[in-house]
């Protein structure tokens, strides 16, 4: 897949950072599924599941009330680091996660349910992980875990690493019955440090 050339100014401005980012409403102790009231995910899926289930979406409800779930975002599907390294950290680690007795291990992204399904194929992860599209980018916007990238030609999308072209940047949480009780966030949008599965599973 060919990587979109920046001009100058916007290169330099994801080189170092400048790029505009929020930090995030949502904390420790707090309530994900309050913080980000009536938002749905859409699970990952073909064009014809979606036709078949009338294009249904998922609250937020259902996927963290009364479960343990270890949930990572990352900038987008098909990039890099993100296919390369982050993904991989928890679909490598799956069976330790579950030794633990996490209910399930989600990724979710700033696409659309029908790009993650293909990537989750793709990975060979679709088994162990449950993927979602944020397809509007309402949750992330709602936990105040976006970046606008505009200024690198990538728009609105979750928090992460972008100098290397890859849309939001990472995070990660250990969420019980809703609760969070875990939350790392990149601090740096260049790095990838501490939302990755092997940092999160020595942290439940």
């Amino acid at each position: 897949m060919a990587l979109m050339r920046l001009n100058r100014p916007a290169a330099a401005a994801v080189a170092h950072g400048l790029l505009r980012r929020t930090f995030a409403s949502v904390a420790v102790g707090g309530d994900i599924v309050s913080a980000a009231e009536g938002v749905s995910l859409q699970k990952a899926r073909t064009w014809d599941e979606g036709v078949s289930s009338n294009f249904c979406t998922t609250p937020l409800r259902d996927i963290f009330k009364g479960k343990k779930v270890v949930i990572f975002g990352l900038p987008g599907a098909y990039t890099g680091v993100c296919s390369n390294s982050h993904v991989p950290s928890y679909k490598n680690n799956i069976d330790k996660f579950k030794a633990k007795g996490i209910d399930s291990v989600i990724c979710v992204s700033v696409n659309d349910p029908y790009v993650m399904n293909g990537w989750a194929e793709k990975l060979e992860a679709k088994e162990a992980i449950e993927f979602y599209g944020d397809f509007d980018g309402s949750f992330h916007k709602s936990l105040e875990l976006g970046m606008d990238l505009s200024g690198a030609l990538l728009g609105h999308r979750s928090q992460r690493r972008v100098v290397d072209l890859q849309s939001h940047d990472r995070w990660s949480a250990f969420v019980v019955d809703g609760e969070v009780k875990v939350l790392n966030i990149e601090k740096v949008p260049s790095e990838f440090k501490v939302s990755g599965g092997e940092v999160i599973l020595g942290q439940i």
